[in-house]
């Protein structure tokens, strides 16, 4: 990867790599999961708080064979053990369940078929097509680098067998490593059967060495995640072009245009429209909520149909009721605005709360912040709001009141009258505009 982060940190649709795979491994419900780490063994550690893991510290990198046999003290003979890979974080739900149910075997290989198996340790069959060995691509024959079938180094054990397998590793290979896949050809030659899982498609087991294979798995969650969508009734524009970085729950009618991106944990009601480049963030958006062109939403909630964008910004703690309209250049930020209410264009409505049926005209600021401590402005039922008014808050306009445009308001305003602060115009007869010197 070339970067100071811990290889299995690096993310996948916004996400640590290693923590889909401690999802998938959990899933299964295992007795327990263990964590072999290394470099950046505590950032590693720190990322996946909230998990039940069982740190194992390999202290020398010494292969594959000698990370397992790490965790082993940590394991009961009884035990059956799944082995999965910290940079595979796409392994199928399913093809892990079908390993597991065969758990009466003391050795299971999941394999796939790639057009390109450079790189990979071949699976190696004999004539009636047992497999007798996984041998590493730097150690194979000409005829075996041949073969298409190939280790995605996930393999289920029974512990006993595991444990004696790992203690007959040796290191004579190109690389002087304790392989893991050398267990294959001891198993062979005690005539244990090696069960073969062959995954449905290779394009889930593929692992990031690199970046170009890192932005290839992206590639591939963003298709996966932009199915699930549609199988849930989503319309997707172009799957191509979209961007499912968390978890969407989904009503009916759901439409998603290009290039838009979803992050975290966001409900779309039914009939939300989310349009070209819009960016949603752990959002909770209402049946009918429209989200126009290159606006970007995080931590909203809509309780019915509202209008925003494009060009919008609306961020944590707003709150937007039946009927709101938040139009092209307006900000947000912990506001609620009531029903009906409206601010359409080049606003900034910062820690504010906002009647039913309120014009906030263009150019309007809640001025909340004064340098030290941040301040609350209440504006409240049916108040109309002229264009290019500064809200000095705390402040509160009293429903039904008005304010006059190129006001600054810096004390309460009463309801149901009008409200002017701006200096009186005047005219300067005669004034002549400066020229040049020399013109």
């Amino acid at each position: 990867m070339k970067s100071n982060l811990p290889k299995v940190l690096h993310t996948l649709g916004g996400r640590p790599m290693l923590l889909h795979l401690l999802e998938s491994a959990a899933a299964l419900e295992p007795a327990a999961i263990h964590v072999v780490v290394g470099n950046g063994a505590e950032r590693v550690r720190q990322a996946c708080t909230g998990h039940a893991v069982n740190w194992v510290l390999q202290a020398e990198r010494r292969g594959t064979g000698h990370a397992l046999a790490q965790a082993m003290p940590h394991i009961p003979d009884a035990a059956s053990v799944l082995v999965l890979l910290g940079d595979h974080p796409l392994v199928p739900l399913p093809a892990l369940r079908e390993m597991s149910a065969g758990r009466e075997a003391p050795l299971a290989v999941l394999t796939m078929v790639v057009d390109e198996p450079a790189g990979y340790g071949r699976v190696v069959r004999d004539l009636d097509g047992d497999i007798t060995a996984v041998v590493e691509e730097r150690d194979a024959t000409p005829e075996q680098r041949k073969i298409h079938e190939v280790n995605t180094g996930i393999i289920l054990a029974a512990a006993a067998r595991l444990r004696g397998w790992l203690g007959a590793l040796g290191c004579d290979n190109a690389k002087g490593e304790y392989y893991l896949t050398d267990i294959f050809s001891m198993a062979h030659g005690q005539r244990t059967a090696i069960r073969g899982v062959l995954a449905p498609d290779a394009r889930d087991l593929l692992g990031a060495n690199d970046r170009r294979q890192l932005a290839a798995l992206e590639r591939r969650y963003r298709a996966l995640r932009a199915e699930a969508l549609m199988d849930a009734g989503a319309q997707i524009i172009d799957p191509a072009r979209v961007d499912i970085r968390g978890r969407v729950e989904l009503g009916a009618d759901v439409l998603i245009e290009v290039n838009a991106v979803l992050e975290g944990d966001n409900r779309l009601g039914d009939g939300v429209v989310i349009g070209p480049g819009a960016v949603v963030r752990n959002c909770d958006l209402a049946a009918g909520t429209r989200v126009h062109a290159h606006s970007v939403l995080e931590g909203v909630t809509t309780t019915g149909p509202c209008d925003i964008g494009p060009f919008a910004r609306l961020r944590p703690g707003t709150v937007l009721a039946a009927g709101c309209r938040i139009g092209n250049f307006v900000e947000t930020k912990n506001a609620r605005l009531g029903e009906g209410s409206k601010a359409s264009h080049l606003s900034y409505l910062g820690d504010t709360e906002i009647g039913s049926q309120v014009n906030i005209g263009a150019g309007t600021i809640t001025c909340n912040y004064d340098g030290a401590n941040k301040h609350r402005t209440v504006i409240e039922d049916g108040v109309f709001v002229g264009s290019n008014t500064a809200l000095v808050a705390p402040v509160t306009v009293h429903r039904g009141a008005t304010i006059g445009a190129g006001s600054t308001i810096a004390k309460d305003a009463p309801a149901d009258a009008l409200t002017v602060s701006r200096p009186r115009q005047t005219t300067v007869k005669g004034w002549k505009r400066p020229v040049k010197r020399g013109s």
